[in-house]
């Protein structure tokens, strides 16, 4: 997997990160919380838009690569450009996964898993108190 030491383009101190998210926001995005599974209003959001990392606006999926995993959480085959996200090895929780976290501002995301549709055949399942929708 990857682990790129890179420092992200939007640093905030994290009293300025609690001002601007709200804290179950905060908790996922910051701290790596996660959202109970079927409770994230995205979820079920089937317009046509660009999914966009809460914290910071970059954009990170659109809906044409949204599909129903029937996991609980918006998952996608793909980000919209692989560059806006950086994946980085996860053994929390007794577990090896791989994150997902977005580039600009390195903030939890979710994860990405190898059982999604062909031909990627990739579910970058993601919470979505980390994204904003923006239909088009």
């Amino acid at each position: 997997m990857m682990n790129h030491d890179v420092s992200p383009d939007v640093q905030k101190s994290e009293e300025e990160w609690k001002a601007l998210l709200s804290p179950d926001a905060y908790h996922i995005l910051r701290e790596a919380g996660t959202e109970r599974p079927f409770t994230g209003a995205l979820t079920d959001e089937h317009r046509v838009g660009t999914f966009s990392c809460a914290a910071c606006g970059a954009d990170l999926f659109t809906s044409d690569a949204k599909f129903e995993s029937h996991c609980g959480w918006p998952s996608f085959t793909h980000p919209d450009e692989q560059q806006n996200v950086r994946l980085l090895d996860d053994h929390s929780h007794g577990m090896v996964r791989t994150e997902v976290r977005c580039k600009a501002c390195d903030s939890h995301l979710g994860h990405v898993f190898d059982d999604g549709p062909s031909p990627r055949k990739t579910r970058y399942c993601i919470n979505s108190l980390s994204m904003t929708f923006r239909p088009t």
